[in-house]
């Protein structure tokens, strides 16, 4: 992660060692709030607004891939060098990572391009996960 940091020319500051160390990565998606709080924790204090602001930096240096999920807040996630997919439950919101569903990027192929040139298919697959399925049962 920190090498990432070092290529992007990115300036390596605590605060954005701190937002990026409060995502776990091993691939849990994370929103601003949980990385605001994690980051405060961090470094003792830590503006809202410094964080959004490293967010967006990181995300846009490929460092970090921001998914918005229908009806949720914004998440943010490390597994940023594939096309992958996500899977969520309507119960709990628990997200989980669905490699590329058939063959290589961008995995689907839309009837019409327009003239462009597709790179990556963003794919949400919605369902109950086994402990809300459990839960639904009682």
């Amino acid at each position: 992660m920190l090498q990432l940091l070092r290529q992007s020319n990115l300036r390596m500051t605590a605060q954005r060692l701190a937002v990026l160390s409060s995502i776990d990565a091993e691939g849990r998606h994370k929103d601003a709030e949980f990385i605001v709080n994690a980051a405060r924790q961090r470094l003792g204090s830590m503006s809202r607004q410094a964080v959004y602001d490293n967010l967006h930096a990181l995300v846009a240096a490929g460092i970090l891939r921001r998914i918005e999920p229908a009806g949720s807040s914004a998440l943010y996630e490390t597994r940023v060098a594939d096309n992958h997919h996500h899977l969520i439950c309507r119960g709990c919101q628990a997200v989980v990572d669905i490699d590329c569903v058939v063959g290589a990027a961008p995995c689907l192929e839309p009837d019409q391009n327009h003239g462009y040139v597709i790179d990556e298919a963003e794919i949400v697959f919605w369902g109950l996960c086994p402990e809300c399925q459990s839960q639904t049962k009682k």
